[in-house]
């Protein structure tokens, strides 16, 4: 018997599709996979099995009446939970928003709903996606499938181990300096940040607006991009929102998994952020062993050189800090989440806020707050945030350049693989970590990571970056590598994920 839990998200639609299982049974056997390793993995917040079922049933009936509304309908899926999901706890991991039940949905999951595509239930992150481990979290880290001692990367690692665990063949996260991206890499997964504007912000909470960036999570290049084509599209609610219509990405994918479909395609590499020590040694190898490949395949591998990336982090934690500051000052135990009253008598709202924000937000949340404060504060704001906005010009123009000189950029994803817990929440080493991914945040650039192989027995993941508006190249690449590794591993990659079952008696006996 078929273990509906493996398929992958096109499989199980075709399956769907084609009557050979319903979305119920789907959806139930990824809440019974749920039920069976939550305890060790612990990537979700809140598990929404009778919505999810009803859902399911829902979709079962518009298929039986030939009304299903997209090629995913049926296929259940996961959402992090710093996107808000109307009747259901939405809390960004953060004890400010414990108890939050939002009254209204955000753009991305009206798709999944009218898409057809029963949500599991809500993912764990770092606190307001402000970390790089899943270990800020307010409600307790994520562990990562391929070693339970080891993190699963941030913000999003529930989104990625859920993901990874099987727990849900595809996910929603968000990404603002490489959230999506660093935890596909730790969790051997597929996770894409779309062009800035490709999909809607409205309804993700806000930690940095002209970073942030909603995406998918999955197995595969093919499901990451069959969710990007229900997630994508203007929405008018959502003033970055680009308005053109954008065509099949699961198409462009389909187009990458056929012979010589990368031929003279010219691929970058920046030598800024791919040169030098900053990579593990087991990295930098695999990473020669994928441009290998990408030639074999027929591609144009040239260095190109990209100054200011080498900046882009510190740009980042000046800009991004800054934006924080001016996001979360509307959690002010007023109008919404918890209120905490401070012991003294005639405590006024001042206090109660102060008091609210000592107890309830995280030592990272409240380093971002104090940071960006200070930066935006008078005396430093032309010294700190408008060079920090100088840098990132930079980068777009450095962006500009390369892309005159070549189709797609590539890159590591991550300087190692997963680390062990306690290992990325030094502020030093979690910023860091983001040398590669934070740059197409800065300049508003699609990018995506792919399992590029394993390192020490722990996935590595390999990133591509291409021009605005041509995430259909970032895909059409990219499935094009996926398949020419598969063909060497001889499986897909997501079938070398270590079996769970021992781990997990061996967590519930702790």
């Amino acid at each position: 018997m078929t273990n509906l839990t493996t398929l992958t998200a096109a499989e199980l639609a075709a399956a769907i599709a084609s009557g050979d299982t319903t979305s119920v049974a789907a959806t139930q056997a990824h809440l019974d996979r749920i039920a069976d390793v939550e305890g060790a993995v612990k990537a979700y917040l809140t598990v929404d099995a009778d919505g999810a079922l009803a859902q399911a049933e829902a979709a079962d009936k518009a298929r039986a009446e030939g009304t299903a509304t997209s090629p995913l309908a049926g296929v259940p899926v996961a959402v992090k939970d710093n996107i808000v999901t109307k009747g259901l706890e939405t809390t960004a991991a953060s004890r400010v928003l414990e108890g939050w039940v939002p009254p209204y949905d955000a753009h991305v999951v009206e798709k999944l709903r009218a898409a057809g595509l029963p949500i599991l239930g809500k993912t764990n992150l770092d606190e307001f996606a402000m970390g790089a481990s899943t270990e800020m979290s307010g409600y307790g880290p994520t562990h990562n499938p391929w070693d339970l001692d080891r993190v699963p990367g941030g913000s999003g690692g529930g989104s990625a181990a859920a993901v990874a665990a099987y727990e849900a063949p595809i996910a929603l996260g968000t990404d603002t300096g490489g959230s999506i991206r660093q935890p596909a890499s730790f969790t051997g997964t597929v996770g894409v940040k779309p062009t800035y504007g490709a999909v809607s912000r409205y309804g993700a909470i806000a930690m940095g607006s002209s970073l942030d960036q909603i995406g998918p999570a999955s197995r595969t290049v093919l499901d990451a991009a069959l969710l990007q084509d229900v997630i994508g599209g203007h929405d008018q609610r959502d003033q970055t929102s680009l308005p053109e219509a954008w065509a099949s990405l699961a198409d462009a994918a389909r187009a990458g998994q056929q012979p010589g479909s990368i031929k003279g395609l010219r691929i970058g590499i920046p030598r800024q952020v791919a040169e030098g020590d900053a990579y593990e040694d087991e990295v930098a190898r695999l990473f020669q062993q994928n441009i290998d490949l990408l030639k074999e395949l027929g591609a144009e591998v040239t260095w190109i050189d990209t100054k200011s990336f080498e900046y882009a982090v510190a740009a980042y934690y000046i800009l991004m800090p800054s934006e924080v500051s001016s996001n979360l000052a509307r959690y002010d135990s007023v109008r919404y989440g918890v209120r905490v009253t401070p012991e003294q008598q005639n405590a006024n709202v001042e206090r109660v806020m102060s008091a609210t924000r000592a107890a309830a937000l995280g030592p990272e949340v409240k380093r971002r707050i104090v940071l960006g404060t200070y930066t935006l504060s008078s005396g430093y704001y032309d010294a700190y945030y408008g060079s920090a906005q100088k840098v990132r010009t930079l980068v777009q123009n450095d962006f500009a350049d390369a892309f005159k000189q070549v189709d797609v950029l590539f890159t590591p994803t991550a300087l190692s693989g997963a680390k062990k817990f306690g290992e990325l929440t030094e502020p030093k080493d979690m910023y860091t970590s983001d040398l590669t991914s934070i740059p197409a945040n800065l300049a508003g650039v699609p990018a995506i990571s792919l399992p590029g192989g394993l390192a020490g027995g722990l996935p590595v993941g390999m990133q591509f970056m291409a021009p605005a508006r041509e995430d259909a190249r970032l895909y059409q690449v990219s499935a094009a590598l996926e398949q020419a590794l598969e063909a060497e591993w001889g499986k897909p990659f997501h079938t070398q994920v270590p079996e769970l079952a021992s781990a997990v008696s061996k967590e519930s006996n702790r």
